[in-house]
């Protein structure tokens, strides 16, 4: 909405104007989507502050000498619009014994008043739809509930409007979520309730709020029945004094039969039309119960956008919670991954078959914890023979490997989904999460590409360590793709996570593959060799679960959770309150 001032503002009341329109900025860019504990409460809060900046506070800041607006507001059947007739003597408004009532609120005012409401300077989320003077009621059922009702009317004096306003007890939601809206919007309200209401703890908690946001509040105690008159108007009094409203205006209408036109006993209403008539009719008067209602909203404003920074404030400690345990969970299936490639356990099985036949023989391996002392010579026989191919062990490992990778990216998930079920909150988010999951398929393939993408880089450094030419007939009666294969074996190679007689053939598998890497580059070079294989392998199995840890992570920023967003909202509070003070000169 525009902050276009009259020329005629002052620079205190600009200074709040412009801390006013960056307070309803930073709210309209906070979010709230994750269903925590405290999100219902600070999502209504948002909603209620930002309608009543945009419906009264920012619209009477720019122009105090507006009209005022008085609304008409109470329980269901109270006799809201009974009584804006009787004020107004005409029927203006539709009184109806159907409950609930479902139609427009109607807005009546002076006919030279009418420039101030056909624009959206007040309650700019309903649209204007405009009645002849004159014309009947607009019957129950009629219009919808975004839309408002305007009616000129002489009757009633310039400078103030009445607004007859839904139920706010209404069984319809939307009707009471209008109501309140429309009470928010208020310079003023005319409360009514019955001697057979006035109890209910509905209309008590708004004229709680009411006292809180020091509003100017008229209550209309209606339909009395003879005789009881005194005695609820005494208890209602006490009620009031007791709740901070002593100082409000308290006006009794009797259980009585409407006159031939319809409406009320002129005197029945006669004092409270007075007083309305009496507070529109000073212009002083009327600027004076502008100013302390817009204090007092203003102040409620402040004090509800509190709310939402703590609103914003879980919403940050829920994301950073949930984000934790995707950390936490594919950290841990990292460290297992790499832990699965050092103690043995990628040794067992095919691997270690198909190691066998590539070197030799089962026998040979059987024979190595025994004739440890004769290993060189082994070595030395063995790299004068002719290598057996190296494709089935590659695919060996290759496979072994894959099914490890794949394996704890799955189990990865798993734990995200359980710790994510068991917060309060995060289902929405899981459920987007999960449906960005890799497919198996495509999880298997990245795996493939990561482990391919290993082995062909463990070639690459056999190569550049084997360019000198001292290791080139060494090199070529193996083969560069054996050695390789004899470094994974090395990496590989740890007995921590083997038993029995698997021990014995990992064990000696391992001699075997330091031994002739050994005889080929060197006790320095394998180290070198080893520990850099080793970190490209950390290296890949990481990028690999970040991709998969990437659909959650990708669904916790779609949130758009602003961190920044609980300090940008106490900013923008403390900002209005040094501008109010300034205004003040205090």
């Amino acid at each position: 909405m525009s902050l276009s001032l009259p020329s005629g503002t002052g620079d205190g009341a600009r200074a709040v104007l412009g801390a006013l329109g960056e307070l309803r900025s930073v709210l309209t860019d906070v979010v709230l989507p994750l269903d925590v504990e405290s999100a219902p409460e600070a999502r209504r809060e948002r909603k209620e502050v930002l309608d009543q900046l945009d419906d009264y506070v920012i619209p009477r800041y720019e122009q105090i000498e507006a009209p005022l607006l008085a609304v008409v507001g109470g329980s269901t059947g109270a006799g809201k619009s009974t009584l804006v007739n009787a004020l107004l003597r005409e029927q203006v408004t539709m009184a109806s014994a159907i409950r609930p009532t479902t139609r427009r609120p109607l807005l009546v005012h002076h006919p030279d008043d009418e420039a101030w409401f056909t624009d959206d300077r007040i309650l700019p989320g309903l649209s204007r739809v405009h009645v002849a003077p004159g014309a009947p009621p607009t019957p129950a059922g009629v219009g919808v509930q975004r839309e408002l009702e305007l009616r000129a009317s002489p009757r009633i004096p310039q400078g103030l409007a009445l607004l007859d306003a839904p139920d706010i007890d209404s069984v319809v939601s939307e009707n009471r979520e209008l109501a309140g809206q429309l009470l928010a919007a208020a310079d003023l309200w005319v409360f009514v309730t019955t001697a057979a209401r006035y109890g209910d703890a509905v209309p008590w908690a708004l004229l709680t709020e009411a006292a809180d946001r020091r509003i100017v509040i008229a209550v209309v105690l209606d339909r009395v029945p003879a005789g009881v008159s005194a005695e609820v108007r005494q208890d209602l009094a006490g009620r009031l004094e007791d709740e901070g409203l002593g100082r409000a205006p308290l006006f009794v209408i009797g259980e009585t039969a409407l006159d031939g036109a319809g409406l009320l006993p002129a005197e029945d209403v006669a004092a409270l039309q007075s007083w309305l008539q009496g507070i529109a009719a000073d212009a002083g008067t009327r600027a004076s119960v502008a100013r302390q209602t817009l204090g007092g909203a203003v102040d409620a404003a402040l004090a509800r956008a509190s709310i939402v920074a703590d609103g914003a404030r879980a919403q940050i400690g829920a994301q950073v919670t949930l984000a934790g345990q995707v950390d936490t969970a594919y950290a841990q299936a990292h460290q297992r991954i790499m832990d699965a490639t050092e103690d043995g356990a990628l040794l067992r099985g095919e691997v270690l078959a198909r190691w066998q036949e590539f070197v030799g023989t089962g026998d040979f391996f059987r024979s190595v914890e025994a004739q440890v002392g004769r290993l060189r010579d082994r070595i030395g026989g063995f790299l004068k023979g002719r290598p057996a191919p190296t494709e089935q062990v590659e695919a060996a490992i290759e496979t072994g490997m894959q099914t490890l990778l794949v394996a704890e990216a799955e189990r990865a998930a798993a734990d995200v989904d359980h710790a994510w079920r068991l917060e309060p909150g995060a289902r929405a988010v899981l459920a987007e999460a999960t449906r960005a999951l890799t497919p198996e398929t495509a999880l298997i393939e990245q795996a493939s590409r990561q482990v391919r993408g290993w082995q062909g880089d463990l070639l690459s450094m056999i190569r550049e360590e084997g360019a000198d030419k001292r290791f080139t007939a060494r090199m070529l009666s193996f083969g560069v793709n054996g050695l390789a294969i004899a470094l994974m074996v090395v990496i590989f190679a740890s007995t921590a996570g083997l038993t029995g007689a698997e021990i014995a053939i990992a064990g000696g598998t391992a001699v075997v593959a330091q031994k002739l890497l050994e005889a080929v580059f060197g006790d320095d070079a394998v180290r070198k060799m080893a520990r850099a294989a080793r970190q490209d392998l950390h290296r890949r199995a990481g990028v690999y679960l970040a991709e998969q840890a990437g659909a959650y992570r990708g669904a916790l920023a779609a949130l758009e959770i602003d961190a920044d967003a609980p300090d940008r909202i106490a900013g923008a509070v403390t900002a209005v309150r040094a501008a109010r003070r300034a205004e003040a000169g205090l």
